[in-house]
């Protein structure tokens, strides 16, 4: 898209008074929505208020509104819940309550309100706003204002965030906080797991979620959960008898525990309450297995928040002050919101109508609509579920003489099992046999292949590294033996799970095709790997756990530099050439810079850093954090810039470092990577199954188009299969990253919060979207 880049210096703050303010049930990643918001109105030059607990303290006044400073917001950004509290309040549901409010912030010049909260919080700043004009003439006319004021102050804008750990906002793909209630979640499964394991025990998991079974149904996809139960999607009639059927059918497979997950609004069809002691006791009596029941409560909202919800409040937050720049008395109230990995803002009560549509369908008993209504996110997650949970007998099963082999390339990333995994089951599914292939193109060329069961990739989806085993080698060197196992093992399509080795490979492959028939089958590649740096998707696998380990090390070393005072560490990360981990890392854990190579810096920066951190040293925040990308400059190592900032900053401030190394790659998946793999590889194999009937002439598979070696990726808000010939364009080979990355446009986000000045292009925000309907057909096509 050729538009001229807009930059937000040209709106100013000067003059206006911004208020923050926290309402509804806390989510954590509030507290960094909060911290963007004060940190980008004060660079903007407009006046920032904190409103304490929430519409309550804007009803009482006093020392509940406060003005906030850059430094209030100083180590907030690790931290669950909301700083500034958050209260239930029944007077500012009356008009004499808002006559208050609206009192108390014409005193303080307050017009510009940013909520966070859930619908009923948003729902009620929207009313506020509609009746703003005549609450002050109501109030000039008992003389407690002038008209003066009338006049000044004619206009309240409101912006929404959604914070909200339910994810039961329509028209956003997430709210603030639901990564992490889902990482709590996921904690407490696996390690629910190894005891259930112990004692081949049955576990029925109560999770939050009233109205909304979202926080259930992807920490059922995360697990591998044996049954769900969600209120948009009640079981049939006769669900007992399924459901016991399937668990004793899983125990004769050997399958030593069961997990059952029920959403605490969960219903049948009738709409009646299905509690997670019913299904306890109906498990007892009718299998007799030994079954508990754990209730996770308030343990999801807590915590600290996951990396996700950090960047994501962050750049909600700084999306929500430039949208009060913009607003004009005709712009209606807008949330601002993620699709794919865009933020867009969309009108407030087209979103908070939509939202009660779906509790309508649900009450009215129209599940099917319910769950449309829910949006694409949702329906796929669903429709996955379903796919990979239950296998249907081997009578049932399509027969389709078709052989697909699975293997792993290049790096461990946590999230590549749970790919494996998807692929072979939909591969069941869909009338394949499935084949591993050991240590990927290696173990290829030396015949370590094996025909693979559904039960036997169970449990794999919470394992981190690669159960198949991997290698980086590249198959040109193999590709006489590699044809050979093609041809011995009739192999008729290839699903690559890996990283830009992967990718390399893929291109020699189909390179070899002229030579070799056996490569002219389907091939599809799925992006695994913690650098984020394949050609043709925004996200790869591996990236959100490597991410999270990054920031919880971050958080931990940040505490023992406050403690210390006067400390700056640098950190160095993993990536090979590609920023992506140094950069987001940065953003989320607060750091004062990042260096990485996509960005050249020389010693002038180096040195304005220095200057930057000496001049935070004077005031409360003694402590620095600056991460590194291990391959940001050849010479500026990070042994490097250690001694440099020891030196320059000596008498001010002294230094450690810390190279992250291979821990990145370790731990276990976390939720996003967990359901990101499973989704994006059974959407693959889904397009093998269709190339193969496309490619199948005269009793063979013959593909020699480029069409037919493919890599799946995530691109803005869709998942799009690309040829991988098509994306050597994209591809800078040398430094093994693609030419154009979309989060170096965030790149800027950090430096602001950091209290560097810089030029953001705002071009890609700014336009108020509509809440989308999407028809059945859409959630087919794509997204994610």
């Amino acid at each position: 898209m050729d538009h001229q880049p807009k930059f937000f210096e040209n709106l100013s703050g000067t003059g206006k008074a911004i208020g923050v303010l926290t309402s509804g049930g806390d989510a954590q990643g509030m507290n960094a929505a909060v911290r963007a918001v004060v940190r980008m109105g004060i660079y903007v030059k407009a006046k920032v208020y904190f409103v304490y607990e929430g519409y309550q303290g804007m009803v009482d006044g006093g020392d509940n509104i406060v003005e906030v400073s850059w430094e209030s917001v100083s180590s907030i950004l690790q931290v669950g819940g909301t700083v500034i509290g958050s209260a239930r309040c029944k007077s500012f549901r009356t008009r004499e309550g808002r006559l208050q409010a609206a009192y108390n912030l014409v005193q303080r010049g307050i017009t510009n309100l940013c909520v966070i909260g859930g619908d009923g919080s948003l729902t009620g700043a929207n009313l506020f706003r509609e009746e703003w004009s005549g609450l002050l003439e109501e109030l000039a006319q008992k003389g407690k204002i002038d008209e003066d004021a009338v006049k000044k102050y004619a206009y309240l804008n409101i912006v929404g965030m959604v914070g909200s750990i339910d994810n039961d906002f329509c028209g956003t793909d997430m709210t603030i906080g639901t990564d992490s209630a889902l990482h709590r979640i996921i904690e407490v499964v696996d390690a629910i797991m190894t005891t259930a394991q112990s004692h081949q025990r049955t576990f029925v998991l109560e999770v939050m979620g009233r109205h909304c079974g979202y926080l259930a149904l992807v920490s059922a996809l995360a697990c591998g959960a044996d049954w769900v139960f969600i209120p948009e999607y009640p079981p049939e009639e006769g669900w007992e008898d399924s459901m016991c059927v399937k668990l004793s059918e899983n125990r004769a497979r050997k399958k030593r525990l069961n997990i059952i997950i029920v959403a605490e609004g969960a219903i049948d069809c009738h709409n009646k309450p299905i509690t997670s002691e019913k299904v306890k006791d109906l498990v007892v009596q009718r299998l007799g297995f030994d079954t508990r029941v754990t209730i996770l409560g308030h343990v999801q909202r807590g915590g600290t928040p996951s990396a996700f919800d950090r960047i994501l409040a962050s750049r909600m937050g700084v999306e929500a002050v430039l949208a009060l720049l913009e607003a004009t008395p005709a712009t209606p109230a807008c949330v601002v919101s993620l699709s794919g990995n865009q933020a867009v803002r969309l009108p407030l009560m087209e979103c908070v109508q939509m939202t009660q549509e779906v509790q309508k369908a649900m009450d009215e008993g129209r599940f099917v609509e319910a769950v449309r209504l829910r949006g694409r996110s949702f329906e796929n997650n669903l429709n996955t579920y379903k796919l990979l949970s239950h296998k249907k007998p081997d009578a049932e099963l399509p027969k389709t003489n078709f052989n697909v082999a699975v293997l792993n390339v290049g790096a461990p990333a946590a999230g590549m099992n749970a790919a494996v995994r998807a692929a072979v089951r939909v591969g069941i599914t869909e009338g394949h046999k499935m084949f591993a292939v050991i240590d990927g193109f290696e173990g290829f060329a030396r015949g370590k292949i094996k025909e693979i069961s559904w039960g036997y990739v169970g449990g794999w989806t919470g394992q981190g590294g690669s159960i198949l085993g991997t290698k980086r080698t590249l198959p040109a060197k193999y590709l006489e033996k590699i044809a050979d196992q093609m041809r011995t093992n009739n192999i008729n399509a290839l699903m690559v799970i890996g990283g830009f080795e992967a990718y390399l490979g893929l291109l020699e492959l189909s390179a070899a095709r002229e030579k070799y028939d056996e490569f002219c089958v389907p091939m599809v590649m799925v992006p695994a790997t913690v650098s984020n740096n394949v050609p043709g998707s925004d996200f790869s696998i591996g990236a959100d756990t490597a991410l999270n380990t990054i920031t919880d090390t971050c958080d931990r070393i940040k505490q023992s530099a406050s403690g210390t005072k006067r400390r700056v560490f640098i950190i160095e990360t993993m990536g090979g050439y590609c920023g992506y981990l140094a950069n987001m890392g940065a953003l989320a854990a607060g750091a004062d810079a990042a260096y990485i190579f996509e960005e050249q810096f020389d010693i002038r920066e180096l040195q304005a850093n220095v200057e930057h951190l000496t001049e935070k040293m004077k005031t409360s925040i003694q402590r620095g954090l600056v991460l590194r990308n291990e391959n940001c400059n050849e010479n500026y190592t990070t042994d490097f810039i250690y001694q440099l900032y020891s030196e320059e900053g000596k008498g001010v401030f002294d230094c450690r470092k810390n190279v992250l190394g291979h821990m990145q790659q370790g731990g276990a998946p976390s939720p996003f990577d967990r359901n990101f793999g499973t989704k994006i590889s059974a959407k693959a194999m889904q397009w093998i199954s269709k190339k193969l009937k496309e490619t199948y002439r005269k009793g063979k598979v013959f593909a020699n188009t480029d069409d037919s070696v493919c890599l799946l990726g995530m691109r803005r808000r869709n998942l799009v299969f690309q040829p991988v010939a098509e994306l050597k364009n994209e591809t800078d080979f040398v430094h093994r990253i693609p030419k154009e990355q979309w989060w170096l446009k965030l790149r800027p986000l950090m430096k602001i919060l950091a209290k560097y000045k810089t030029s953001y292009d705002v071009s890609d925000s700014g336009q108020l979207e509509h809440v989308a309907m999407h028809s059945p057909k859409e959630a087919e096509t794509g997204a994610i």
